[in-house]
């Protein structure tokens, strides 16, 4: 998957919480992301310097929040784990642990939660 189908994929899917994503689509998300972060963060300084304020910020985190769960939760059914998993984020080894998962290769074959999202690609 490329860069621009995952951000696609993120967002056509932004509060689908069922079926899989492979690998390359969770981490070119992550990348979008986090590219939208800093960019809204140079905004906040350029547009409010010495301001506590950050309200582009807190848009772009509040508009990217749900897909973001989203995308980790189909990353989690990809390597057959349900998506309440995704609660170990709270705490920062299961953030650690999370991140560990999301560089798990996929089931191949479908599993429970839907055929394998790269079954007849390259």
């Amino acid at each position: 998957m490329q860069f621009q189908d995952a951000i696609r994929s993120g967002f056509r899917n932004y509060v689908g919480f069922s079926g899989r994503a492979p690998r390359s689509e969770f981490w070119y998300w992550q990348l979008f992301v986090t590219l939208v972060l800093v960019a809204a963060s140079i905004l906040d300084s350029g547009f409010l310097p010495g301001s506590d304020v950050s309200p582009i910020s807190a848009v772009a985190s509040l508009a990217l929040l749900l897909p973001n769960i989203a995308m980790a939760i189909r990353r989690l059914h990809d390597i057959d784990r349900t998506g309440w998993w995704v609660l170990l984020a709270l705490t920062l080894i299961g953030a650690i642990l999370l991140i560990v998962w999301a560089c798990f290769k996929g089931t191949d074959g479908p599993n429970r939660f839907g055929p394998d999202p790269l079954a007849g690609a390259p």
